[in-house]
C-alpha cells in the first residue's frame, strides 16, 4: 500500500466505523478519467449504495484537510462486489462452504488451477475440496483467490 492509501486508510477507518462500515482497501490508481482515489468498504449483510454515499459525504471534508494527494482526483466510495477476490480473513470467513477458483503462480501437482469448496482457512493456509480430494494451499503462492458465482 502507497503513502497516498496508508494516510487515507488511517482518516477514513475511524469514520466508517462510526457507521458500522468497515475499510476493506484504499486504491490510488491512475485510470482513463485522471487520477482516482477509492474507497472499498463493507459490513454484514452488504453495502447499500447509502451507505457509499453517507461515507463519501462524510470524508469529502477530512480529505481535502487532510491533502494527501497533490492536484485533483475522483473520490469513489465502492462495494467489494460479489465476485471480488479473498484477500482478508473477512473474505475467507465469508466463502466458507461455497466454491472458489485458485490460481497459483507456479504448479502444485502440475496445474497452476483448482476449483473446489473452501472448508477451512487460517492466516497462512486454506483447504479446498476438489472433486479428486482435499488440497490444500499456503496463501503466499496463490496469484489470485475468488468465488465461483453460480446463478
Amino acid at each position: 500500500m502507497g503513502k497516498v492509501s496508508e494516510q487515507v486508510l488511517e482518516l477514513v477507518r475511524p469514520i466508517a466505523e462510526q457507521f458500522g462500515l468497515e475499510v476493506l482497501e484504499v486504491l490510488y490508481e491512475k485510470k482513463y478519467d485522471g487520477m482516482n482515489l477509492t474507497v472499498v468498504i463493507d459490513k454484514d449483510g452488504g453495502v447499500t449504495i447509502d451507505d457509499c454515499e453517507k461515507l463519501h459525504r462524510a470524508i469529502d471534508e477530512p480529505l481535502d484537510n487532510l491533502d494527501p494527494i497533490e492536484g485533483a482526483y475522483i473520490l469513489n466510495v465502492s462495494s467489494p462486489g460479489l465476485d471480488r477476490p479473498l484477500k482478508t480473513e473477512r473474505d475467507y470467513k465469508r466463502n466458507v462452504g461455497k466454491k472458489i477458483s485458485v490460481k497459483l503462480y507456479k504448479p502444485l501437482n502440475n496445474k497452476k488451477t483448482y476449483e473446489g469448496v473452501l472448508t477451512s482457512y487460517d492466516d497462512e493456509s486454506f483447504v479446498i475440496l476438489t472433486k479428486d480430494g482435499s488440497v490444500t494451499f499456503n496463501k503466499k503462492d496463490t496469484a489470485k483467490v475468488e468465488p465461483i458465482i453460480e446463478f
